[in-house]
């Protein structure tokens, strides 16, 4: 049965998803790459972006359980880019070079219609502006029998979790406090939607919990 899914997104120990003051040279926003330090040396992650090696400890199974059984993804606009409004042009098409990790299709929520865009390795890029149900019954139907993978960021994430859309959600807890950026929980009451802790481990480099909707 497909389920829809969160993994390895990464949060500070304060609750934040990204640091504040996102831009094209810092898409993450200030310090937003300290979060995710943890996956940088995991086996899975280099091999994504052609490199050899990587860690194969606690930290390289959560982020190899991160790619597996995926038919479909979920993207938040900023996810995809840093552009804002309308599309100027055809130009951008992520930050992830001609072959971008995903090798299925990926439905981008945004308010500005774009043509689909064919990448190397299978990924396709679908740009869906009616909406986070119209897109989650996109990505149903693209998936099959696999499962979908919402990759974020933090907004995109709040919104299916808030309808309960959200099956299972992996968190790496990164050592760091930001202070402000972009909060993941405020809000929101877990329980209340139905979600517990049902899995949790301390990682090399970060910690890992695993919440699922009961």
């Amino acid at each position: 049965m497909t389920r829809v899914r969160v993994n390895s997104f990464s949060i500070s120990a304060d609750g934040f998803g990204a640091g504040p003051d996102q831009s094209l040279d810092n898409p993450l926003g200030a310090r937003g790459k300290e979060l995710h330090g943890w996956a940088f040396g995991t086996k899975t992650f280099r091999t994504m972006f052609g490199e050899e090696g990587g860690s194969t400890g606690i930290d390289e199974s959560y982020a190899a359980r991160a790619m597996d059984g995926l038919g479909a993804w979920i993207l938040g606009r900023n996810m995809f880019g840093p552009i804002r409004g309308d599309w100027p042009d055809d130009e951008w098409k992520g930050w992830w070079g001609d072959t971008p990790p995903y090798h299925c299709p990926v439905f981008v929520l945004t308010h500005h219609a774009r043509p689909p865009i064919e990448m190397n390795g299978g990924t396709v890029f679908h740009f869906v502006t009616g909406g986070a149900d119209e897109a989650l019954a996109l990505a149903r139907e693209a998936a099959g029998a696999r499962d979908i993978r919402v990759g974020g960021g933090s907004a995109t994430i709040r919104q299916y979790l808030t309808t309960g859309a959200i099956d299972e959600m992996h968190l790496a807890i990164a050592p760091v406090v930001l202070g402000r950026g972009e909060a993941l929980f405020a809000g929101i009451d877990l329980p209340a939607l139905g979600y517990a802790v049902t899995e949790h481990a301390r990682g090399e480099n970060a910690a890992h919990i695993v919440l699922t909707r009961q």
